[in-house]
């Protein structure tokens, strides 16, 4: 029997490659096509912004010409405060650029759209978002100027962090682990992630998968600063990992309406670590860890796991979208509380924005309000009372959103099997 003419279209649509047959995977790819169009004319068109780049190439000269004391690598905005992987990339684009800006921008560019790529593969992978919601991920000022206009550090930092991300979403914890320490290595802020990510690892390995994960994080830490800790062990540690630090109040996008001599009391750091704590705590113990009876039976579930040395017990695999929540959540508290956020930090969590507005309960048009708003306050420059106690005001409400929203089961085989029970 002859085939009917229209039939022999069939096979050759069935072998179109799947990702044009998802709508959200198709317009990602434009989406990433347009923005790296866009940042092509900001770097053409719009005049470079000399903030950080000239200290950046100070401090790498000075670890270039043999200097290992942190203490004498300094710039013109002052000593080096950042961990030695910042100096290893900075030495490289040095090396690559000649340390001339033009160059450095396309650089920062090409970092700009793998960063973004790599934003929206998790995205579309834990689909959390409508398909076209993607395109809030490419709207914000700010972000473009800190990558191509500002050449800042904390751009190399997160896209570490988010490949480590999308490393743990497919269960690579080690792995992941090594290119979170990376990324801690460049810049000290990808610490805020650290408890949400000791939970999630607590849940989904035995207490020996957890230490060796440690372990190799640690060991990339140790070979990133070895040529320090050899030398001038102190200096390294005081002036790369230093958690006192304070900033100047003129800078700060929250709190700039906190009188200054508040701002940089003591009384006021320790108020800001005593409510990130309390908000982790409650965090985990009611949201995170309800489906285990909260924090401390699921802590005292491992504790008795661990005693009782079995190499197979507490190994689960977490949903994904219970690993970016809590990820993404523990983060933004830390945000919260932080006592100042500059400019650049705005990196820090703006890429998982969306993100936590959609796992909120606000109808949609609150949440374009909220992504707007707080999209606003980081472009009023400088800061003021008015623009900072806003921030803190929209950060507030997302957390309660976060709060109030219905918390996801977190396993995937537990699950399973208990369907399977059922049926």
């Amino acid at each position: 029997m002859a085939l009917k003419p229209g039939r022999k279209l069939q096979p050759s649509r069935s072998r179109r490659p799947q990702i044009f047959k998802n709508p959200k995977a198709a317009f990602a790819l434009a989406l990433i096509f347009m923005d790296a169009l866009l940042v092509a004319l900001i770097i053409a068109y719009v005049p470079y912004t000399k903030i950080d780049w000239d200290a950046y190439m100070s401090q790498v000269t000075g670890f270039l010409g043999g200097e290992r004391d942190y203490t004498n690598l300094k710039g013109d905005t002052g000593p080096l405060v950042y961990p030695a992987g910042f100096l290893y990339i900075y030495s490289a684009i040095r090396f690559i650029t000649g340390g001339e800006v033009y160059p450095a921008q396309i650089l920062f560019g090409i970092l700009y759209i793998i960063n973004l790529s790599i934003v929206i593969f998790i995205y579309v992978k834990t689909e959390v978002l409508p398909w076209w919601a993607l395109i809030l991920l490419s709207l914000s000022k700010r972000v473009h100027s800190i990558f191509v206009l500002r050449l800042f550090n904390d751009c190399f930092a997160m896209t570490l962090l988010h490949a480590a991300l999308a490393t743990i979403l497919y269960q690579k914890w080690h792995l992941g682990l090594i290119l979170f320490s990376g990324a801690v290595s460049i810049k000290m802020n990808v610490l805020l992630y650290a408890p949400p990510l000791l939970l999630l690892m607590l849940k989904a390995m035995n207490i020996y998968g957890v230490i060796s994960a440690l372990a190799c994080a640690a060991l990339v830490q140790i070979l990133a600063g070895l040529p320090f800790l050899v030398s001038h062990p102190i200096a390294y540690i005081s002036r790369a990992f230093n958690l006192g630090r304070v900033f100047i109040h003129f800078w700060s996008v929250n709190f700039k309406f906190i009188p200054e001599p508040v701002f940089v009391s003591k009384q006021f750091a320790i108020s800001l670590l005593i409510a990130h704590l309390g908000l982790l705590a409650t965090f985990a113990h009611y949201k995170w860890c309800r489906h285990e009876g909260g924090l401390f039976k699921f802590l005292h579930s491992k504790v008795t796991s661990a005693l009782s040395s079995s190499s197979s017990s507490g190994l689960k695999i977490l949903k994904e979208e219970h690993i970016m929540t809590t990820l993404f959540a523990g983060n933004f508290i830390g945000i919260v509380c932080a006592r100042s956020l500059h400019y650049q930090f705005y990196s820090w969590y703006f890429y998982s924005l969306p993100y936590l507005l959609w796992k909120t309960h606000f109808p949609t048009s609150l949440r374009l309000i909220l992504f707007v708003g707080v999209e606003f306050c980081w472009n009023v420059y400088p800061s003021n009372n008015y623009s900072s106690a806003l921030l803190l005001c929209l950060h507030l409400l997302i957390l309660w959103g976060l709060w109030s929203a219905q918390s996801e089961y977190p396993y995937v085989e537990e699950k399973l099997s208990t369907r399977k029970k059922e049926k």
